[in-house]
């Protein structure tokens, strides 16, 4: 039987997203099964019109352009290409909050990026944490 994951993913910034999708990737190729909740400023960034125009920064905001330019250097994939090597590695599944998808006008699964598989209320959640072998909040 295959190990759990859950992740949350709250932050919307992409140094938290390119971190998440590293960890994902990484249960993916360990071939966790794995659930991933999109929370609040999360789902601004899977909208479809913010995955490739959302620059923000949670931490070090001061060090963005070297962070960025570090990336590019180091070919780095963007945080959804992560995201969506892991759909393909192993049984992955993204959703978006109801709520959080409303706050930010996405009200269907057709306003966010396609690699979403459905739009469910924050109970699902929380009864697929509590089952989960390993849970993450980022």
């Amino acid at each position: 039987m295959a190990k759990k994951m859950v992740m949350a993913i709250f932050s919307g910034s992409v140094d938290k997203l390119t971190a998440a999708g590293v960890v994902l990737s990484g249960a993916a190729a360990q071939d966790y099964e794995i659930d991933v909740y999109v929370l609040l400023m999360g789902a601004y960034a899977f909208k479809k019109e913010n995955v490739d125009t959302n620059t923000h920064m949670a931490e070090l905001q001061d060090k963005k352009e070297e962070f960025f330019a570090s990336l590019q250097r180091l070919k780095v994939p963007k945080w959804i290409d992560f995201f969506k090597q892991a759909k393909e590695l192993t049984n992955v599944k993204i959703h978006i909050c109801g709520l959080a998808g409303k706050i930010w006008g996405g009200e269907k699964l057709e306003d966010f990026v396609d690699i979403a598989d459905d739009i469910v209320g924050i109970g699902e959640y929380i009864s697929a944490a509590e089952e989960a072998d390993i849970s993450l909040f980022i």
